[in-house]
């Protein structure tokens, strides 16, 4: 067995590990991870119970790896009140059995005109703060209001699109959409985005992280702001990783998701920037939704993969190609993600393990499945790889 567990976790759990080992006469090689930490996942609760709930996203998310989810501030209401961040938090453990970790709102309702309650946020217990994919007035409100983040010492964590350039569009901009006659996005419409960032984030010495980048020209921005020395990090979403806007052919819809999917030089752009440690991390970008979701007319659907269930299947993946070590894969899953949201020292007292049967495989059904959401560009493909068992407590 490959063991990847930091030595603070084992000594609670290497007995119960071994004991599941033996009971299930399990004798292959398996690998035993930290808990996963996802830097963003959207649970659908509160205000979208129709596609999930703590209780089934939560349950979702722990039977596949994820102990530590990272949730965005765009629920109903929108997570702006630190008062109230307490409750949603104790009841992700009580029912969904994992540890919830909130950005609070950047701006006053996400509208981008004044900032948030930052203070009271920070007193609720936020990780950090976000306006989401929510546009500013303009960029001299984005400037005094990550200004006045700075004060509290908060972090912002920023998922970059320019939407006077992205405006309608369903698709990214290229031969694809234009076959099937969808509107684009450029891949402009987020470097423009990032580039601003990027600046103000040098103005105003704020610790960024960029969530989801989709394309070559954000991955060359990252490497250009690291080697500045700029405080930052970034990560990309899996399934950007593995799929491109080729699988919106026949207008698939289960691929619709924003950022849209790019061209496959984006995509090995992404790889390489994984590979040379540009990109630090992975999230899922969990978003399930309900069967009627994506039924409209690929346009007038819902944007969004459900990706907690395939998760760890693409990520033995990535170390079956080489792409990382088994090694770089716990730092971009485990590691790396516990140390931009802030939770280190919570990662470590509270600790954890999870089996993971690289070479099980399986086909991705309704059945097999955790998520309330079947939405998935990989449904009923057969995948290799997948959590076992989550150790904790």
């Amino acid at each position: 067995m490959h063991n990847l567990l930091p030595q603070s976790f084992v000594s609670t759990l290497s007995g119960t590990i071994n004991d599941h080992l033996d009971k299930n006469n399990i004798d292959h090689e398996m690998w035993l991870l930290p808990p996963l930490v996802d830097l963003c996942a959207r649970l659908r609760e509160p205000g979208q119970q129709q596609h999930g709930t703590l209780i089934s996203e939560g349950q979702a998310a722990r039977a596949n790896g994820f102990l530590h989810v990272i949730i965005p501030p765009d629920t109903n209401p929108i997570l702006e009140n630190g008062s109230l961040l307490k409750g949603l938090r104790e009841r992700a453990l009580d029912d969904g059995g994992i540890y919830l970790h909130i950005l609070g709102a950047l701006t006053a309702g996400l509208e981008g005109t004044h900032p948030s309650n930052i203070a009271g946020l920070k007193k609720g217990n936020c990780i950090a703060v976000s306006n989401a994919r929510r546009p500013f007035k303009n960029d001299l409100v984005l400037l005094r209001t990550l200004e006045y983040a700075a004060t509290f010492g908060m972090k912002v964590f920023f998922y970059p699109d320019e939407p006077s350039l992205s405006g309608e569009g369903v698709a990214h901009e290229g031969y694809i959409a234009s076959y099937h006659g969808l509107q684009g996005i450029p891949w402009i419409a987020e470097t423009v985005a990032l580039s601003t960032q990027l600046l103000m984030v040098e103005e105003t010495g704020i610790a960024a992280h960029f969530s989801q980048l989709s394309c070559k020209s954000s991955v060359e921005l990252m490497r250009w702001a690291k080697d500045k020395g700029l405080p930052v990090t970034c990560d990309v979403a899996m399934h950007q990783l593995y799929l491109t806007d080729d699988n919106l052919e026949g207008f698939n819809a289960q691929a619709y998701v924003l950022p849209p999917l790019r061209s496959n030089t984006d995509q090995q752009a992404l790889l390489r920037g994984l590979k040379d440690g540009t990109i630090d991390a992975i999230c899922s970008h969990h978003e399930p939704l309900n069967a009627t979701a994506k039924q409209a007319p690929f346009a007038e659907s819902t944007p969004g993969i459900s990706n907690f269930d395939t998760f760890m299947a693409l990520a033995c993946q990535l170390v079956r190609d080489e792409v990382l070590s088994l090694k770089e894969l716990v730092n971009k899953i485990c590691l790396n993600p516990a140390k931009i949201a802030g939770i280190e020292t919570q990662y470590a007292e509270i600790g954890g393990a999870v089996l993971i049967d690289p070479d099980f495989k399986w086909q991705v059904t309704a059945q097999t499945m955790h998520s309330n959401g079947k939405n998935t560009p990989f449904f009923n493909q057969h995948l290799q790889g997948r959590v076992v068992e989550t150790f904790f407590g």
